[in-house]
């Protein structure tokens, strides 16, 4: 039997798991939207035909919530939540980056099973990464259901430790950023190697979509893969030997710990009781 599961906040990252649950099978009827902009309540209700209101505590006779708002106001609806009697009731899926679960917890009032997941942007097109991490509250039916439901925007993954979700925002919830800055890179200089930027800007998206299908097909390593592709004395090898000179890795493994740190910082700030 399918639970029924409600979302507080219709923005994208609901949409995206919405469209993936129904495209899964997941009946319409049994999703609610709990959304404050009446536009954006009826966009959902066209687009997929499923439950929406403008009251958060409908979402309390739902099997599982799915808190997808921003972290600056995820305290307030906790909050509200904690007010109602069957507040303690659902599981509690969270993808507000940065906030810890004892942090959620807590402003719901205790007790709750909580599932806090890091998904990345794209998510949004089905090809997202998502870790996950449950509290000792959570069943293991829980926690299959929160998993279907992540499914629905790509791959998930458990860790046991919820700090391991500030690496796992380095590596991958940030991780896209770092790919959209070396097509960047790429482009303009292909530019300036006197490409037009058309040209530029189709060759170096193909070539990374291309080399990314062949690393997630491939049954070898990524390191592997490069091996195969360069030659000694070639082209490919005198530029990997201008990243390696220039301190590539090094450069990767700073910024990595660098995100890692601010998400660490992050869950301290946004993890304090407001005043």
């Amino acid at each position: 039997m399918n639970p029924s599961i409600a979302f507080i906040g219709g923005g994208n990252m609901a949409s995206s798991l919405i469209g993936g649950m129904l495209a899964a099978g997941t009946p319409p009827e049994s999703i609610l939207v709990a959304e404050p902009s009446d536009d954006q309540r009826q966009n959902l209700s066209q687009q997929f035909g499923i439950n929406t209101s403008a009251n958060n505590l409908d979402v309390l006779t739902y099997d599982v919530v799915v808190l997808a708002v921003k972290p600056q106001v995820l305290q307030v609806v906790c909050r509200e939540l904690a007010n109602a009697e069957d507040a303690a009731g659902p599981l509690y899926v969270s993808i507000a980056a940065g906030i810890r679960s004892n942090s959620i917890e807590r402003w719901l009032g205790g007790n709750a099973a909580i599932v806090r997941c890091m998904p990345n942007t794209p998510a949004l097109l089905q090809y997202g990464a998502t870790a996950l991490y449950a509290n000792t509250a959570v069943t293991e039916e829980q926690s299959k259901q929160a998993e279907d439901i992540l499914q629905a925007a790509g791959i998930t993954t458990w860790v046991d430790d919820e700090t391991l979700l500030d690496a796992v925002t380095a590596l991958s919830g940030s991780g896209p950023a770092y790919f959209f800055l070396l097509m960047e890179a790429m482009q303009t200089a292909g530019i300036e190697l006197g490409l037009d930027s058309d040209t530029a800007k189709q060759l170096s998206l193909q070539t990374a979509l291309g080399a990314a299908r062949m690393a997630h097909e491939s049954d070898v390593s990524p390191a592997e893969l490069r091996a195969r592709v360069t030659s000694k004395g070639g082209t490919t090898a005198a530029a990997l030997a201008s990243f390696e000179a220039n301190g590539f890795n090094e450069i990767v493994s700073e910024a990595l710990r660098a995100a890692y740190n601010r998400s660490a910082e992050l869950a301290e700030e946004l993890g304090q009781d407001n005043e």
